[in-house]
C-alpha cells in the first residue's frame, strides 16, 4: 500500500453512529503532538482492520436512503469549509460529507471561510461567505 507524504497521522478509531451520522473519535494525543489542530478540516481514508477484512459491512442504510440519500447541510447552516476548487463559472467548491458539492461564490483556492447555506437541491448546496479566516485559524 502507497502512503502519501501528506498524511498527517494514522490511527486505528472506531465508527460509531449518532444522531443520523458516522462519527470517528481522534485520539487526545494525535492534536497533543501538534499533528492536528481542533477546527481544522482534514480528508479521512477508511481502510478496514485486518479483524473485518473479508467479512461484509454491517447494511445499516435502507435501499431507498442509499439510491436517495439526504443532503447533508440544511438551509441556514454555518460550517466553516476550505475552498477546494474553482467552478466553471469562478465559484468556489467545496466538499462535505459524502463528497456533497457546496457552491460558494466569492472565493479562491485555499480559502478558510464560514459559510451558510442557502439554498439545497439533492445533488449540491450554494452558500454564502458569513467570514473569512486567516489560515492559521
Amino acid at each position: 500500500m502507497d502512503i502519501p507524504d501528506q498524511l498527517r497521522c494514522l490511527f486505528t478509531a472506531t465508527v460509531e453512529e449518532r444522531d443520523n451520522s458516522y462519527v470517528i473519535e481522534v485520539p487526545e494525543e494525535e492534536l497533543q503532538v501538534g499533528t492536528l489542530r481542533p477546527g481544522e478540516m482534514y480528508r479521512i481514508a477508511l481502510l478496514s482492520s485486518q479483524a473485518n477484512s473479508g467479512t461484509e459491512p454491517v447494511d445499516t442504510e435502507s435501499q431507498h436512503e442509499r439510491e436517495h440519500p439526504e443532503p447533508p447541510v440544511d438551509e441556514g447552516e454555518q460550517r466553516t469549509v476550505e475552498i477546494e476548487d474553482l467552478g466553471e463559472q469562478g465559484d468556489g467548491i467545496t466538499r462535505v460529507e459524502r463528497g456533497f458539492v457546496v457552491i460558494v461564490p466569492d472565493t479562491e483556492i485555499g480559502e478558510r471561510v464560514i459559510i451558510e447555506i442557502t439554498d439545497v437541491t439533492e445533488t449540491v448546496a450554494f452558500a454564502e461567505v458569513v467570514e473569512r479566516l486567516s489560515n492559521s485559524e
